[in-house]
This record gives structure tokens, sequence and C-alpha cells, in this order.
């Protein structure tokens, strides 16, 4: 794709910037943002550490490129619609005996009008993830019937693209599609129990990647004249196919459902990833934002002011033709490009208090992360926290008010295989700040193949400390959930 001047695309500078300004005032968590209108990108920008070809989690908007495979599975006649998923499947369904999931057909789980809900796989840790769907014991309800969101039926539909095609999810879609449009080599999905793709969440990829998927959704399935998957199911999969806005409510996402693709305000539709990975394809307008960041414990909030910013100041404003050259409005931007980063704790850098705790060990009373000792260890510009928890001794390395990148130091967190025990540490951002004289916020980020975050709240008294932790991180910094009360040693 080439790059034009956000003028020459009909969007003036300066709606960037104040674009940019909304996310960064409402502290979101952004990693990066690619704005483009027919096939040139009018702005690019990256929040350092994030770069150009960093290989990202796409978390569900996975899901969409799975429904693009379906497409290329009924193009090549290898699967119908409208047959029952248990057609492909019997070994793995002969046991469920529940009508309604006999009667699910591939169109409902395209749907997400499905029959039953599923389990939750992370706790259950089955060894074969797709005979766990369809041994599902819970109740149903008739399929076709309302939308309820199901990631694991988008799952077996990847595995039955594995089924079917006899490749890879990823291979079979290079094959049909990425290396046609230039999709990168870069691009992978991590695994599932039984050798299946994790093809609902885990599509790892840099995002000109998916800008690029996007853009072939926007030319009906076409790209270079070439009609690489029909029209009509392209079409399709874009278009309202199932309501989900039951609260008659006008939100983002509330504006009906196509094949594993939401659809959004005025006309347009998007691939919906957790923490707001988000391609957002305004057809009206020939407008695409590519969005990646980690607003896990922030939602829906945060992607609402993202969604509606975006539709606000640059979709709707934007002009049919071209605006005329704005130099300072561009200088600004493109200033404010170059010093963007990874959002990090606000307060202030020092506190009175930190002379006063600087190398005091507590001794923690029962609590539920299991730590059973802790100390900082401040320095001019950061720190240490040092802390004793069911894995041994650990040390994280934090900066004041400002992001230090280094390994998060809890192990056995999944890698390849989802919920099945890595051998290596998670990479993190971390950063902290005084909040009040007496109360030290620490927050990290997980900026790893998975994407999470956590926060800790230390308030330090006479002889004593208490922190109150949280997350928001799936399957995983578990351990750093509950509150813990602790006295200063001898």
């Amino acid at each position: 794709m080439r790059y034009i001047t956000p003028e020459e695309a009909g969007v003036s500078s300066s709606a960037i910037t104040a674009f940019i300004h909304l996310l960064e005032e409402h502290r979101i968590p952004t990693h990066n943002l690619i704005l483009a209108r027919g096939d040139a990108i009018f702005y690019e920008g990256y929040w350092a550490p994030f770069h150009k070809d960093f290989a990202h989690r796409m978390y569900s908007v996975s899901k969409s490129l799975v429904a693009l495979a379906v497409g290329f599975l009924e193009q090549d006649g290898l699967v119908d619609l409208d047959e029952r998923i248990f057609t492909y499947f019997p070994e793995e369904s002969a046991a469920q005996t529940d009508a309604n999931m006999a009667a699910q057909t591939v169109r409902n789980m395209l749907m997400m009008s499905t029959a039953k809900d599923d389990g939750f796989w992370f706790a259950d840790k089955p060894a074969d993830r797709v005979r766990y769907y369809f041994e599902n014991p819970r109740p149903s309800r008739p399929c076709g019937r309302y939308f309820r969101y199901d990631s694991a039926g988008s799952f077996v539909l990847c595995a039955l693209v594995e089924r079917r095609s006899g490749k890879r999810f990823i291979d079979y879609l290079r094959e049909k599609l990425f290396d046609k449009i230039g999709v990168s080599g870069a691009v992978r999905c991590l695994q599932c129990p039984g050798g299946h793709s994790w093809g609902d969440s885990a599509v790892i990829c840099p995002p000109m990647d998916i800008l690029k998927i996007a853009r072939f959704t926007m030319n009906g399935g076409s790209w270079n004249g070439e009609q690489i998957l029909n029209r009509a199911f392209v079409e399709a999969a874009v278009s309202k196919q199932i309501d989900n806005g039951y609260l008659s409510e006008n939100q983002y996402n509330t504006q009906g459902y196509g094949y594993l693709i939401w659809r959004t305000f005025d006309n347009s539709y998007f691939f919906n990833g957790m923490g707001a990975q988000l391609a957002v394809c305004v057809p009206d307008k020939d407008i695409i934002m590519m969005f990646n960041g980690d607003t896990q414990g922030r939602d829906p909030a945060a992607r609402s002011i993202l969604m509606d910013g975006f539709f606000r100041l640059i979709a709707r404003p934007a002009a049919e033709g071209c605006l005329p050259a704005d130099t300072a409005a561009a200088e600004e931007l493109a200033a404010l490009t170059a010093s963007l980063k990874l959002v990090a704790t606000t307060g202030e850098k020092t506190s009175s208090m930190a002379d006063r705790v600087n190398g005091v060990t507590y001794t923690m009373g029962e609590n539920p992360m299991g730590i059973t000792r802790m100390r900082f260890s401040f320095t001019e510009d950061g720190g240490i926290w040092h802390y004793t928890n069911a894995q041994g001794d650990k040390q994280l390395a934090f900066a004041m008010c400002k992001n230090a990148f280094g390994e998060f130091p809890q192990d056995g967190y999944a890698d390849e295989i989802g919920t099945v025990s890595g051998n290596r540490r998670y990479a993190c951002a971390a950063s902290a700040a005084w909040v009040e004289p007496n109360k030290l916020n620490l927050q990290v980020q997980i900026i790893d193949t998975y994407f999470g975050n956590m926060h800790a709240v230390f308030s330090f008294g006479e002889n004593d400390c208490c922190v109150v932790m949280n997350k928001a991180a799936e399957d995983f910094l578990d351990e750093y959930v509950g509150e813990a009360y602790g006295t200063a040693d001898a």
C-alpha cells in the first residue's frame, strides 16, 4: 500500500492529532494506529516500544480470518454452510445426544447463534479442545434463534478448516489469500490442546497484515482486479445476519453481526479482538482504521471512547476530495507521533515515605497471593519490588512515572499451546508512582504473545504495609489477585 498525507485523503492532520490526544487523555493503552483510505495509508503511528514489525496478538480478530477461511472452503466445495457441524465431526460428536446441538449448522456458528454456552476450557484444561466442545453437557437452546457470543464455536470452525483442507489454518489461508495480497511471512497462530490451531483467539502478526486483509474485504473479496473469494460470501460476512442489540442500545457493538464480523455505526463493520484489537471498515467513506492496544480491565468504556472518537473525529468529517495542505498541522502531528510511548502510571516520582520504607522487609500474613515476604529498594528513577511467593524469591524492576522493560518474574505460564505450562517468562512494562504520600501504585503490562495487566497498590504505615492486587488477563496472573497485610521485621 502506498502513503499519502492526511489532507490528500480528505482528513485533516489536526483531526488525527485530536484523536490521539483523546486516547492519551483517557490513558488508553495504545500500541499502534494506522489509518487508510482506498489503497493508501494516510497515518501510521506506534507507541514505543511497539513498532511496524512487531508481531501482535490479535485475539478475536482471529475469528474474522476463520470466517474467510470457511468462505474459501465453501468456494472449494469442501463445506456446505447449511450442513450440520456433527456431519464433519462424527467421532467427536457421537456421544452428544442433545437435539439442539445436533441441529447446529456451520452457518449458525458463523453467526454466533449456537445451541450451547461453552465450558471454561482454561480451567478445565481438556486434552482435546474439539472433543471438549462436542461433549458439552450444558443446557441448550434452539440454534439459529439468538445471538450469543460463542468463542469456542469459532475455534471449532477453525478445526473444520484444518480437517477439510488437510492443512493448518494459516497455511490454507496463505495458499488461498495471504500470498496473493502481500501478507507477511510473520503471521502465525498459537495452538490448543489436541493439536488444533487456536483460531478463535491466537493469530499473531504485524498490524499491517490485518490492514491488508481488511482492505481485501472492503474490495468485496478481490485484489488487483482478481476475484479471489466470491463476492456473495464476503458481502454476507460483513452484512447484518443477526441482531445483537437486545437492549435497544445504540452502541458501537450493538449494530448487528455477520459471519464472525461485527457491525457498527454508519453502515460499517469491524474485526474485533479482546483488548481493542480492531480493524474498522467504513465502506461509505472507504476508510479503514487498524488499532492495537490492551484495554483489558478498562472495557467497555475504553473501547467506546475509541470507537466513538474515530467516527466523530476521523470517519464522519472525512471529505470526498483532498483538503488544502496544512504545514503547521502536519508538523504538529509528526512531532506528536515521534513522541508516542506506551502509557505508564501517573502520580509523583518521589515521596518522603520512599526513604522510610527503602530496604525494609515486611513479613506478610496469610494471603491469596501466597506472598510471604517483600521489600522495596528505590533508586532515583525507579526501583525493584522484591518478594517471595510459592515459586521462591522474585524481583520486578520498575521505573517511576514511566515504563521499565524486562521480564515478569512468574514462571510456568502458557507459551505456544494454550493452558499448557511453558518454560519462559513474558516480556513486560512496569511503572510506579506515588499517588498519596504513603501510597504507591505499581502497574505491570504484559506485552508478549499474551497480553494482560496487573495493578498493585501498596499502602505504608509506621511499621506495616498492606497491598491490594488486581489483574486483567486471560488464564494467567491469577497469583496476583487479592489483599495482603504485613509488618516490618524488627
